[in-house]
């Protein structure tokens, strides 16, 4: 998929190459036109002045007509570049949005593909806090699992608590407030519009993910605020959410297992040793 968009991005780059070309060249070919017009100007005034009060030579009747068709020409160029120059903002414009789509299919690639390169669960924790600071740009946040025992869901990784307190030791309730509706509904959640100045706050976040793996929620991710130069989420970042919402949940939940199926065959190990010690 990368590989098509690619070529096409070549295509249009070629493309663009061949409109600045044209360009370049009508724009040599009209200073030429002004200059023989303005050489044949002159040599019509020397050629007026000289024959001043005698009738017009045909020398000057040839160099008058020449003056007419070399500005004729010149119009006719001119209109030429406006056509080009219209033509090359347009594949110039097409350009600049292939270019973000190939920024955005890589940026998804690269995250989906870091989510599902490791078992370890602190470093699938980590990096699903990379692609919230650095694909997202989140600069307060916290990721929250379930416990099983008490239901209730518990920071295990958080950034941003110099802007927020309280971050590391947040617990929700499903059905408490914004964060446990999310909880119960399943439904992502995001502010609308701008969300640079608001300040922020556990009670409004400007947007949550719930994690869930099949129809078994394990957890959220709350973002409560941008880094200053974001003002709000873009299209990719709807799509990082979404990637988050599953891949990342079947990263933790796979971590999960096999940390304890580690933890359970370490114990299993330790034990057949004491059976078989002498």
């Amino acid at each position: 998929m990368l590989t098509g968009e690619g070529n096409r991005l070549r295509d249009e780059t070629e493309r663009v190459q061949q409109f600045l070309d044209l360009f370049t060249r009508g724009k040599q070919f009209t200073e030429e036109l002004l200059h023989e017009n303005q050489r044949l100007r002159l040599r019509i005034a020397e050629l007026e002045e000289a024959g001043s009060g005698q009738e017009e030579t045909g020398e000057l009747q040839i160099l008058r007509d020449q003056v007419e068709r070399l500005a004729s020409e010149n119009q006719q160029i001119r209109n030429t570049y406006q056509k080009v120059e219209d033509l090359n903002r347009e594949y110039a414009a097409r350009y600049a949005e292939v270019e973000e789509q190939n920024h955005n299919l890589a940026s998804l690639y690269v995250a989906s593909y870091q989510l599902h390169s490791t078992l370890d669960f602190k470093q699938v924790i980590a990096i699903i806090k990379e692609i919230l600071v650095n694909l997202i740009g989140a600069e307060t946040f916290a990721v929250m699992l379930i416990d099983e025992q008490t239901k209730q869901f518990r920071t295990v990784a958080a950034d941003g608590g110099k802007k927020l307190a309280g971050l590391d030791g947040l617990i929700v309730s499903a059905g408490e407030g914004l964060m446990g509706s999310v909880a119960v509904s399943g439904r992502s959640y995001y502010a609308e519009g701008p969300v640079a100045d608001v300040k922020p706050s556990t009670a409004e976040p400007i947007a949550v993910v719930p994690l869930h793996v099949n129809d078994q929620m394990i957890g959220l991710v709350a973002i409560f605020s941008l880094f200053e130069q974001k003002e709000s989420f873009t299209e990719v970042d709807f799509e990082l959410f979404s990637l988050l919402a599953a891949h990342a949940a079947a990263a933790i939940f796979s971590s999960q297992l096999f940390s304890q199926s580690e933890r359970k065959l370490n114990t299993l190990q330790s034990f057949l040793d004491l059976l078989t010690a002498p």
